[in-house]
This record gives structure tokens, C-alpha cells and sequence, in this order.
């Protein structure tokens, strides 16, 4: 009797011990395999983990968003992973019914989803920071403070007049949280990429150096924001006027040092400004690009027309267009009939 009870019990504990490990081994699996992302959404959610954030933070931002179902679950899978402790800053891309497992290895390895940059239209340092930190951690400010550095953009060989030159225009893709430095140090990097030994070459004939490149086709860009096939004549046309030291003339240079990007009229008072970017009172062009010049306006002046223009005006019937001249005559002929349009327009 004695040995059938002491079976007994051993059966008995046996049998809960298995229970025990079954009961045990399916929560584990549960915890560890089981979906717990998203899991009443088909939408992905992108996950910002910026440089001060904690475990801490990072989890109360999964639950709060609705992203992670079971925080308990996530946290211990967390520990036991070591992830509580190596949190990394970053961009991730959280898929719907993702397992803490697949979560936690995704948010340890550090394997960022990466974003686009794009800049363009771009006339001061205010609008490149805007448009440049957009998307990214770093803030405007952040940017600003860097670009402005005269000591700082001196290792990149740029000055406060030029250093809008390094920044090509074009879409970029990019790590959510580059730091400032490191977004210099890109740019910089696209700078020297685009400038080919052809198109080096091609800026040697003309008689420019790089930065002489940007800041001309910024005058061409915003000569022909609306007719961007004119951008080689109207690039042929200053290479002329600079080649026999005549000054460019250009309004969107009187625009620029006036700071009054809504001007619509360049009046003779605007001609008067003393600054060096008034093209008007000074000969050769001005110290540094009046806007960021994108790519199809830096080959405009590469490949510029081989043209005998020296005067252009833009056309009466306000098709964005102009009309060119190689004579003084024929181009106030052309500048009479503009006047007269703009006058029977009310624009002044």
C-alpha cells in the first residue's frame, strides 16, 4: 500500500512537472514567436529612436502608438536580449504582426531604413535648412549654425559667399538621424562627384573656376525659371558680356541684394543699391550664387551657346520667353515693346 501511495505521489508530480514545462514552454514560445506588431493593421510604422531616447521612452512610444500589443511580453524578450541596455538612435520600419523576437533583433542590429532627400528652388541658407533637415533629426538650426561657420566651411574650401556651391540639388538618400557634420561631409562628398574631370574641363575653357560655375548659372536659373531650353543662350549670352568686361546687368541680382524676393519690377532705385551683387554698379559676377543652381543650369553654362548676344529682354507677350539682341539698337526696340506691355498690364 505504502509503495502504491509513494507511486502516487511520484506520478503525480511527474505529471505536474510536465504540465509545468508544457505550460512553461508555450508561453515562452508565445513571448518570443508569437505576433505582437500591429497586430489589427496592415500599415508598416516607421519608428523614430532619436539620440537621447531610452528603452524606456522607445517602449512607451510602441505601446502608446498602438504598435506593440503586449508590452509585458516585448520587455522581457528585451531583457533577456540585452536590448534594454544597447538601444541604438535610427529610423526603423515596423511591419505588421512581427514577433518581439524579430522586433527586438531588428531594433538591436541597428538596421535603419533609410530616407530621401531632396532639395530644390532653393534662394537663401534658411530655405536649404529648411528643406534639407526636413525629414531628418537634425534641426534647422542645427544646420544653420554650420553653414554659417566661416571657420568651419573654410576645411571645405567655401566661404560664407560660396558654400550654397556644394550643395547640388538632387534627391539623396540618407540615414534619418546623420548628424550635421556628417550631412556636410555628404554633400561635399555628391560636390566632388559631380564635378567630373570633363566638367572641370569644360569650366577651364570658359575661363571659371567651380564656384564661378554655380554662381553664374544661379543668374541663368533665375533668368529662365520658366523656359528652362533658354538657360544655354541666356548662359552664352553673359559669358559674352564678361568676356569683354561689360557688366551683367541682370535684375535677379538686384532682387538678391534688395532682399525683397517678391519684387516683381526692377525700377531704377534698385539699381542704385550699394552692394556687391548689384550687377549694375559692378563689373564681373557677384561673390557667390544668388540661389542654389540646379544641375540642368550648371551644364546650361558648361555647355553654353556659342552666341553673339549681348542683351536680352523678356518678351512682350509674357510667355516667359525673351527676346535677344546683339546690338544696343535692335535690343531697346525689344525693350520698348516689353515696357509698353507691362504699362498696358497695370504692373508696376
Amino acid at each position: 500500500m505504502e509503495t502504491d501511495k509513494k507511486r502516487k505521489i511520484a506520478l503525480t508530480l511527474v505529471i505536474s512537472f510536465s504540465v509545468l514545462a508544457i505550460s512553461f514552454s508555450f508561453y515562452f514560445y508565445q513571448v518570443f514567436f508569437s505576433p505582437n506588431t500591429l497586430v489589427d493593421s496592415d500599415q508598416n510604422y516607421m519608428l523614430k529612436i532619436s539620440s537621447n531616447d531610452t528603452y524606456k521612452s522607445v517602449s512607451n512610444k510602441l505601446y502608446d502608438d498602438f504598435v506593440v500589443n503586449d508590452l509585458v511580453s516585448f520587455g522581457f524578450v528585451s531583457r533577456i536580449t540585452g536590448y534594454q541596455e544597447s538601444v541604438k538612435p535610427g529610423l526603423y520600419t515596423i511591419t505588421p504582426k512581427m514577433t518581439n523576437l524579430q522586433l527586438v533583433k531588428l531594433l538591436r542590429s541597428g538596421k535603419q531604413t533609410p530616407i530621401r532627400v531632396t532639395f530644390n528652388n532653393v534662394r537663401t541658407k534658411e530655405d536649404l535648412a529648411e528643406k534639407i533637415t526636413a525629414n531628418m533629426e537634425i534641426s534647422e538650426d542645427q544646420f544653420l549654425t554650420l553653414v554659417k561657420d566661416s571657420v568651419y566651411i573654410r576645411k571645405f574650401d567655401f566661404d560664407e559667399e560660396t558654400i550654397m556651391s556644394m550643395f547640388i540639388p538632387n534627391t539623396y538618400e540618407l540615414w534619418w538621424n546623420t548628424s550635421s557634420e556628417a550631412l556636410f561631409d555628404r554633400m561635399y562628398k555628391e560636390y566632388n562627384a559631380f564635378w567630373t574631370d570633363e566638367r572641370k574641363q569644360k569650366a577651364a575653357a570658359l575661363g571659371l573656376n567651380q564656384k564661378q560655375v554655380s554662381t553664374l548659372a544661379s543668374i541663368v536659373q533665375a533668368e529662365s525659371q520658366q523656359k528652362a531650353d533658354e538657360r544655354p543662350v541666356i548662359a552664352g549670352l553673359y559669358l559674352n558680356r564678361l568676356n569683354i568686361g561689360m557688366p551683367l546687368q541682370a535684375d535677379p541680382t538686384l532682387v538678391f541684394a534688395s532682399g525683397d524676393f517678391e519684387l516683381k519690377r526692377v525700377l531704377n532705385v534698385h539699381k542704385e543699391i550699394e552692394s556687391p551683387y548689384n550687377t549694375y554698379k559692378y563689373t564681373g559676377l557677384p561673390p557667390g550664387p544668388i540661389n542654389l543652381p540646379d544641375i540642368k543650369s550648371l551644364d546650361a553654362v558648361l555647355d553654353a551657346d556659342n552666341n553673339s548676344y549681348l542683351y536680352m529682354c523678356a518678351k512682350e507677350d509674357f510667355s516667359g520667353y525673351h527676346s535677344f539682341a546683339s546690338s544696343l539698337a535692335e535690343h531697346n526696340a525689344n525693350a520698348r515693346r516689353y515696357q509698353a506691355a507691362l504699362n498696358k498690364a497695370k504692373i508696376f
